[in-house]
């Protein structure tokens, strides 16, 4: 079975599919954030129009970069240096050399535990589409670390 924990490997040596699948799915680089005039991002709870709630991902996944082009790639980013993502993120996690979390979709075997701890941000946003961004501030949220 230890070769079939892909996950515990380097990100650099993951393939394309293994990296996909090391994403819970949780949202959370799907928020939009805000910076104040002191250079401190906060987020919101304001998500992507893009998100889709009732499947927990992207609904343009393969356009998104063109459709949003300040999307978060993470596949193309230099994951070290991304210390805003959670500390919850499996991507996160595994560049600085942690473990997976036990909630873990691919360590507890379904989203179940992830859904029960509320790690995932459906029920809890709104879509971009209702929100002016001038009004972002409105909707900063401490949930998300």
């Amino acid at each position: 079975m230890g070769s079939e924990k892909f996950w515990e490997k380097p990100l650099e040596s993951l393939s394309k599919d293994q990296w996909e699948k090391l994403c819970d799915r949780c949202g959370r680089c799907c928020l939009k954030r805000v910076v104040d005039e002191s250079s401190v991002h906060y987020t919101t709870r304001v998500v992507c129009k893009y998100y889709d709630e009732d499947k927990s991902r992207c609904s343009e996944y393969a356009k998104r970069s063109k459709l949003v082009p300040d999307c978060l790639d993470v596949s193309s980013m230099d994951i070290t240096r991304a210390k805003w993502m959670p500390s919850t993120c499996a991507y996160r996690l595994r560049a600085e050399g942690r473990p997976l979390l036990d909630w873990h979709p691919l360590i507890s075997g379904s989203r179940g535990e992830m859904e029960r701890l509320n790690i995932g941000i459906n029920g809890r946003v709104i879509n971009e589409d209702f929100v002016h961004p001038d009004g972002y501030e409105e909707h900063i949220v401490t949930w998300v670390d």
